[in-house]
């Protein structure tokens, strides 16, 4: 998977959302969520689906995330991988291959879901529109502004009063699908979890 694709999967952090009104829809709840929800973990399921459908990968993982754009995002075996954001840099650290790119946080988000649930500005970057319910879920499509954001799709999902589910296309047709539980919204997460410091040995590729 791709840098940019690492950084619009690390996007996908279900924290509970409160609607503001009993008939609030998806967009309401995504507005709420980004003003209140200033920090919190959660575990995920992701499936990725290849553009012809018929090739599938699932992997698990945990995220944390502290407003403005600091975030941890780990994906656990087999196949390891971390993302860690300090607010100025972001890091993605291989361990099997021993290898880290750093990018600096200007460049590497703009209008993807980090930058839309992890402190972006919603009507800078994104137009937002409320999707019919389904699945039991209320549902928003987020439209980036900026052709070259790499995305042809961002629906995010809310059921009841939480973020449930977050749905990718990529530029390539490739979909991503996550799944959250164990949400803790403004969970009180240790500033250390946003730092990253490369192991010895590490082959560090810096990106502009």
């Amino acid at each position: 998977m791709s840098f940019h694709s690492l950084i619009r999967a690390a996007a996908a952090f279900g924290l509970a959302a409160a609607a503001s009104v009993a008939h609030a829809d998806g967009v309401g709840a995504l507005q709420q969520f980004v003003t209140e929800v200033k920090s919190g973990r959660a575990s995920f399921t992701q499936t990725v689906t290849a553009p012809d459908g018929k090739r599938k990968k699932t992997t698990t993982g945990t995220f944390e995330f502290q407003r403005p754009n600091q975030f941890r995002f780990s994906y656990a075996k087999p196949a390891e991988q971390l993302i860690v954001a300090d607010g100025k840099e972001v890091w993605i650290y291989d361990p099997d291959l021993q290898q880290a790119t750093v990018r600096p946080m200007d460049q590497a988000l703009g209008a993807t879901p980090v930058s839309l649930l992890a402190g972006g500005d919603l009507s800078k970057d994104f137009t937002l529109k409320a999707l019919p319910a389904a699945n039991g879920q209320e549902w928003v499509q987020a439209t980036p502004k900026r052709n070259d954001s790499g995305l042809q799709s961002l629906k995010l999902g809310f059921k009841g009063r939480e973020l449930a589910s977050l749905e990718i296309v990529d530029g390539f047709g490739q979909q991503s699908v996550m799944q959250f539980s164990g949400v803790e919204p403004n969970a009180k997460v240790p500033a250390d979890r946003f730092r990253f410091a490369p192991p010895p040995g590490t082959d560090v590729a810096r990106q502009p």
